[in-house]
């Protein structure tokens, strides 16, 4: 049973709703928290992107905009 939400009496109360997998919302929060900053740590691990030549953004950018034309 939800408990109601005291400032709200209509809507149930944060911890009481259950998610995808029987977590509260709460819980998928702190998961969500933990697996961006791991994310980021790794990130910065890895040797950063190589800059891309201009003339190779101008080729990009150009045979983006005539794909698909004959």
């Amino acid at each position: 049973m939800e408990k109601p939400d005291p400032d709200n009496p209509g809507k149930p109360e944060a911890d009481a709703l259950r998610g995808p997998g029987g977590l509260t919302l709460h819980e998928i929060h702190a998961q969500v928290k933990l697996s961006t900053a791991r994310d980021r740590a790794d990130s910065t691990q890895h040797e950063p992107r190589q800059a891309v030549s201009r003339w190779r953004q101008i080729t990009r950018w150009a045979w983006g905009k005539n794909k698909g034309r004959s």
